[in-house]
Formats: C-alpha cells, structure tokens, sequence
C-alpha cells in the first residue's frame, strides 16, 4: 500500500494538467503595478477558486486608500480551511502583482504559452505560480481526507488549518496587502509559508529604504547660465556621495548565507525643461538594501546626511526628501523549525539535492508577519536563482518540472504539519 506522501504525489501528477491551465489563467489577466488595477485578477482568481471547491474571501480596500497609495484596485483573498482541533494553522502566501513587461518578448507577456516544459509570462515565476502549487498542494492534502469508500472513514484524520493568502501590493511593499490582513485582525496564523523557490528555503531576506529626492535651483537661459541655479549640477555632487557611499558599504559584511552587504541603486532621474535652459529642479529615487544586522532608522538618517552635506556645498539649491518605503528585514524566528526542516526534507527527496536554507537579497512581505511574531519560510515553485527565471525582464518563465516539484514538496509539508500521526 502506498504512503500518503506518495498518494500526495499521484494525485499531484494526475491533476499536474490542470495545475498548468491554472496558472495560464492566472498569468492572461494582467496585474502590471503600476497602474496597479488588480482586482480584476483577484475576482478571476476567486472564480477559479470557486469551480474546485474554495471558497475566497474578497477584501477590498477603499478606493481612495489605494489610490493615496498610487495603485488603481486592491482586492486580497483569502481561502480558509479548518480540520481538527490540536493542530496548526499554516498560511500560504503569494503575491499576484507585478512589473510591467517592459520590452524584448519571445513570448507575449500574458500569454502562458508552455514551449520546452517552460510556461512563459509576466508573474509566471514571481508569483503567480504559487498561486499554483499553494492552491494544488491543499487540493492533494485534502485528497487524503476523503472517505475510500462511500460511508468509510477518511484516509487520514488532519489536525489545524490551511489559508491561502492571495494579495496584490508587493511590488509596493505590501502594507495593503498582508499589512492590511494582518492589521485588521483577519488573519493570525500560527506558520508562515511564502513564495519562493524549488532549491533552498529562505528564512531572512533584506529590508529595503527607498527615497525621493528632489534638488531645487533656478531656471536660468542657457545664453546666461550666472542668472541660474544649476539643480542638475548639484544632483551630480549628490549623486557622486551616495555613490561613494556605495563603495564604502561593501566594507559591511552579512553573517547570513545567501547576503553580502548593504547597497544602494538610484533606478529613475528625471528633470530640466529644455537643452537650452539651465535645469531649475531634478528628481531621483533611490533604493538602499539594508542587511538584517543594520538598524533601519540609522540607515535612513546617515542617507540623509550625505545627501545634505553635499547639498550644502552647492550654493543657491535646497533639497526636499521623502520617504517611500521603508521595509524592514525579515529575521528568522524560533518557531520556524519544524517548517523549515519538512520542507528541507521533501524537497531533497522530490528533486535529488540537499535543500539549503539561505537569505535572499530581496526583501518580500514575509517581514510583515514575521514583524507580528509569526514564524516563517520562504519557499516555493521557481528556479535556483532570480536571473534563471527572467523574472523582472523579458521571456519571463518556469519551468513545468519545479512547478509540480514544488507542489508535491507543500502539500507533503503540510502532511507532516497537520496530520494527525502525533
């Protein structure tokens, strides 16, 4: 007679084909944030939902708190399921929004097109496709809780309960999205499991201060630039600090596997009216990543100073700075363990390599539990690497084979969870 971790598997690859067309649904609604209009792929996602059985709650938050926020809709799901007293409650979480396309496709970016065991499309990897193994791997877990026979008794007796998190504001930080579950008191699980990847399991990510800065000077005609205040010359010194900065963070060093050090990328800058004006005002954003040892609220200040001192060596100009995000790094906490090393185990047993457990330089809205004392992973469908997946760029994949290698892993892990064999 088989195990129910190998039953697990069986129904896994049984439905595997419906898991596919699953996730292609999921990837042919746009989530592109910005605009950031996703509740249309939420009442999608809870039809889909709807027609296997789960049933999703719809959370939507006021139009003008998304709208304050720079998003268009937010609508966040959650699918609760309960079985027997004694056991705990394991919350699944992925994020259904995502950068836009950009250029250079292969492959149409809401497509879903499998070509090579590949499925293609933006959020295929990141993280649509735990939509995916999450939903499929409570469907083969519940599998087991079913009768054998008409009038028999169920195949295993499961302790605790499961809840699928599909939210839509990562891209943005996450603060209306398990943020807003989370302060609302909607939800208050025991285990954390979120999206990732099929090779290592993540338990500490980065946190991330992002800032906009803004250089005022004064316009002046090119034919006599004195008259003027140059904002795109004082940008330059600014920049060249931070810069500067930059080469002195790699002077600090992350004990955790999988992170080096802090860094710092300016990633937009626009500003001038004309070539033949004198720039009157430039605006930059900045994004520093803040290893777990760094204390957030020094970073920022230190940030600040540089870009004041340098500021202030360039007469005539003044500087406005504003905060945009400030998302803290994901620390591991006591608790995780059982999680940690079912998945671990699984996972080496499903796809033939040792799992390791790492950081990632990312940062995610894991924090945002781990912040309410909620023990967490990261783990998922997906490649080794970022880069592997294209996430963020063009031709955007995953490949089927960690698809379903990943689903089998969650719904073993949750086995071992909620099982009643304690």
């Amino acid at each position: 007679m088989s195990t129910p971790h190998e039953q697990l598997d069986a129904w896994i690859d049984t439905h595997f084909d419906e898991e596919v067309r699953y996730l292609q649904a999921l990837v042919q609604v746009p989530t592109d944030t910005p605009p950031g209009n996703n509740a249309p792929h939420a009442e999608r996602t809870a039809e889909l939902l709807a027609a296997m059985g789960l049933e999703a709650e719809k959370h939507a938050v006021p139009e003008a708190e998304v709208q304050a926020y720079g998003l268009q809709s937010i609508t966040n799901l959650i699918v609760r399921r309960r079985y027997a007293e004694g056991g705990p409650v394991i919350a699944l979480n992925a994020h259904g929004d995502v950068v836009p396309p950009g250029e250079g496709w292969g492959h149409g970016p809401y497509s879903g097109e499998v070509v090579d065991g590949k499925l293609y499309g933006r959020a295929s990897a990141v993280s649509k496709s735990d939509f995916a193994s999450y939903t499929f791997a409570l469907r083969a877990l519940e599998s087991l809780g079913l009768p054998q026979s008409p009038g028999g008794q169920p195949l295993v007796r499961l302790r605790g309960g499961v809840e699928l998190h599909f939210t839509y504001d990562e891209e943005f930080g996450g603060e209306l999205g398990p943020g807003r579950l989370l302060a609302e008191g909607l939800t208050k699980p025991d285990l954390l499991l979120a999206a990732g990847f099929s090779y290592q399991v993540v338990t500490a990510h980065n946190g991330c201060l992002q800032m906009e800065v803004t250089v005022h000077g004064k316009m002046a005609h090119a034919a006599i630039p004195h008259t003027g205040v140059d904002a795109l010359q004082a940008a330059v010194a600014i920049l060249n600090a931070l810069y500067a900065q930059n080469q002195r963070y790699k002077q600090v060093t992350s004990a955790v596997e999988g992170i080096t050090h802090p860094y710092l990328n300016v990633g937009r800058i626009e500003g001038g009216t004309n070539t033949n004006v004198v720039p009157g005002r430039v605006v930059f954003k900045l994004d520093r990543r803040m290893i777990p040892e760094e204390d957030p609220v020094a970073v920022e200040a230190s940030i600040r100073k540089v870009i004041a001192d340098a500021a202030a060596a360039c007469p005539g100009v003044t500087v406005d700075i504003k905060r945009l995000l400030l998302a803290r790094a994901l620390k591991p906490l006591a608790g995780n363990k059982a999680l940690v090393e079912a998945l671990q185990k699984h996972g080496e047993v499903v796809f033939g390599e040792p799992i390791p457990t790492s950081g990632t330089p990312l940062y995610t809205d894991v924090r945002l539990y781990g912040e309410q004392g909620i023990p967490a992973a990261i783990y998922g469908a997906g490649p080794r690497t970022v880069l592997e997946s294209n996430a963020k760029r063009a031709d955007e994949h995953v490949l089927l084979s960690d698809l379903r290698g990943a689903t089998k892993v969650v719904a073993r892990t949750l086995f071992d969870l909620l099982s009643a064999a304690a």
